[in-house]
């Protein structure tokens, strides 16, 4: 797990993408610089059963002609199917070693925490990276935890985990930085891109801002 494939993590399903070809929408957003996928197909009007393994292959071929990673979100038997490089599971979907056991050795498996005791109960099952948020308000996920805020990145550093972390919820351009200054390595973002006017020129926003803080 290279900690600079966080940089700018996409998550997307073509319910994310309003009535436009989800395929086109990753495209752009790759040529803007996203460096790590996640396909979450949920929501009103997601696909389900061969459409939905239609579009996991569609958008995990974008994927690899340009060495990115392909996360599927909770659905152990389409990442295998596909042969993605690994799943994310949130703390109510399959458990951690459900997961471990069925994966192809080597696979990805990202976890999502909102508390420094959720990050430290994954780093202990083996994550090889976790999510955590939610950074900001967001009403993209209907199930929306607590607001924490970068805060609770800051607790989870300061407690000596060095696990990969990518911030999650309601993150904008304008608020990234904060996000990435608490100890992130990276932003995680749905509806800012997917939504955008142009995808790519929204990814190329939070690449700037990444630089600059990291750098």
């Amino acid at each position: 797990m290279k900690r600079e494939w966080l940089n700018l993590y996409f998550v997307m399903g073509s319910a994310d993408c309003d009535d436009r070809d989800p395929s086109g929408v990753l495209q752009q957003a790759i040529n803007g610089g996203v460096s790590f996928f996640q396909f979450r197909e949920k929501g009103h009007g997601a696909k389900v059963g061969i459409e939905k393994s239609k579009l996991a292959w569609e958008l995990k071929e974008i994927c690899k002609r340009h060495n990115i990673p392909f996360i599927v979100n909770d659905d152990i038997d389409l990442a295998l199917e596909v042969e993605a490089d690994g799943v994310h599971i949130g703390q109510e979907d399959t458990p951690f070693s459900v997961v471990a056991e069925r994966l192809t050795p080597g696979m990805i498996i990202g976890v999502s925490c909102h508390t420094l005791e959720e990050a430290a109960a994954a780093v202990d099952d083996g994550a090889d990276y976790i999510g955590v948020g939610p950074m900001y308000f967001t009403s993209t996920k209907k199930d929306i935890r607590e607001v924490k805020g970068p805060e609770v990145i800051s607790e989870i550093r300061n407690a000596g985990l060095t696990v990969p972390i990518v911030g999650i919820g309601g993150i904008t351009v304008e608020n990234a930085a904060k996000v990435l200054a608490a100890g992130a390595d990276g932003v995680a973002v749905i509806s800012a891109i997917s939504k955008a006017a142009s995808p790519m020129e929204a990814a190329a926003g939070f690449c700037h801002i990444h630089n600059i803080v990291k750098n």
